[in-house]
């Protein structure tokens, strides 16, 4: 789909930013390094890194194990997550934040606006939580890991910026993590970082975003102060 240049690009990160998928992507990771007989790195540590692709993710999480042993967890993970999705917890576990489903509904009606997401999620994955959330078709372009490199990498916003016709001036990437605001700023867009997620204010201000907000209701403000920039 391609769209005049004049239209201006709003990219959501997933895990994070849109979902609260904490509680499964903790319940996944700690089958995956129970089934390998390793102990489940702490909380803290396994939200640290939710964003990055999971051939880059789990090198972090068990850096002593050998590159079998990384793709071994990727796996156990990715059957993991899948289990918990097929057996009906997926919803439960990974809700959407308080705010998100209003504040994305009035960005999608927008005419001056195309709304995108770009996630470390496989498109598998990302498929059946956009179903399930009652979103599936909803955004105009969707980045997912089977076809980029890890974020920071733009790779996905570029693509997203091909696939819409926007210009890179006109875009933002919203998300919760490092890695998301990184991202857009190699991607030449403005960046909101938004506290409820995994990574905190002071990670989001040091990776350089433009804005940093607190709640969905702030959203739509600081869209127009980083345009207005």
């Amino acid at each position: 789909m391609t769209h005049s240049s004049s239209l201006r690009l709003v990219v959501f990160d997933v895990d994070g930013t849109l979902i609260d998928s904490q509680a499964h992507i903790m319940a996944a990771m700690t089958h995956a390094f129970d089934a390998l007989d390793l102990p489940c790195p702490p909380r803290e540590a396994v939200l640290s890194v939710v964003g990055l692709s999971l051939p880059v993710l789990m090198p972090r999480l068990a850096p002593d194990l050998e590159p079998d042993g990384h793709t071994a967890l990727v796996e156990a993970y990715k059957n993991s997550f899948a289990d918990i999705r097929v057996k009906g917890a997926g919803t439960e576990m990974s809700p959407l934040f308080p705010g998100a489903e209003e504040t994305v509904e009035r960005l999608l009606t927008r005419d001056d606006l195309v709304v995108g997401l770009a996630t470390g999620k496989s498109r598998r994955g990302l498929d059946h939580l956009l179903k399930a959330h009652g979103l599936t078709g909803r955004f105009v372009t969707e980045q997912v890991a089977d076809h980029h490199p890890s974020k920071p990498h733009p790779s996905m916003l570029l693509t997203a910026l091909a696939e819409t016709g926007c210009e890179a001036a006109d875009g933002v990437m919203v998300g919760d993590t490092s890695f998301d605001i990184e991202m857009g700023r190699a991607a030449g867009f403005r960046t909101i970082g938004v506290t409820w997620g995994y990574h905190p204010r002071g990670a989001l201000e040091a990776a350089g975003a433009d804005q940093v907000i607190e709640e969905y209701d702030a959203l739509e403000a600081a869209l127009e102060r980083v345009w207005e920039v």
